[in-house]
């Protein structure tokens, strides 16, 4: 009898600590499991300060931002190739800037332009010519279709033409002239004809 005893306390006992070990296991999974989620949600969270105040800022997934990216990089790249000034430099520096942003169509477009005396032109007759961003419309096959308004100042008149210009957006890594890390590709012009031709006096 004292036998059975002995062995019934020792069966108890084994259990006894075979389940603080598995509870004790369990405790420290789930407050492992916790404890990483805490950091990851903490680490998403970022405080900056503003004259000793602090501001909290989210930290965001990258793809949520991306159509913004996206319209921000056609934006930027129309307006440095069709925001021009009639100086030689200043058409230079546009225009390498935006070629960091296009494949081998922009560079095909600008070199048209330059044989067919563009940019000459722009010297020549002083012009100053700045775009207007009416709309981008993205796709989800990353093709985009910008529509906007270039206006021509010159001596003599003031030229408004609209601009049709379509193309594709293909992610690369970021770089130092590619913050965004996006190119454009296989862009082309639609239309670019004159909506008003309104003369100067020049008198």
């Amino acid at each position: 009898m004292i036998i059975k005893n002995i062995e019934t306390k020792i069966k108890l006992a084994t259990l006894l600590s075979v389940g603080s070990l598995l509870a004790a296991a369990i405790i420290c999974i789930a407050v492992s499991f916790f404890a990483y989620r805490q950091v990851v949600n903490a680490r998403k969270s970022i405080y900056i300060l503003d004259k000793d105040v602090p501001i909290l800022a989210q930290q965001t997934n990258m793809e949520m931002n991306r159509p913004a990216e996206y319209r921000a990089v056609v934006d930027l790249f129309h307006s440095l190739f069709f925001s021009l000034t009639p100086d030689d430099e200043h058409i230079e520096y546009q225009m390498k800037k935006a070629m960091y942003l296009a494949d081998e169509s922009g560079v095909l477009q600008y070199n048209n332009l330059k044989e067919k005396g563009f940019f000459n032109s722009i010297l020549s007759s002083s012009s100053v010519l700045t775009l207007q961003t009416d709309s981008i419309i993205l796709d989800p096959n990353k093709k985009f279709t910008f529509y906007g308004k270039q206006k021509i100042e010159r001596r003599s008149a003031t030229i408004t033409r609209s601009l049709i210009t379509e193309g594709y957006l293909m992610d690369i890594p970021r770089s130092e002239n590619n913050s965004h890390g996006v190119l454009i590709t296989n862009w082309k012009t639609l239309e670019n004809k004159d909506l008003s031709h309104v003369s100067k006096n020049t008198f």
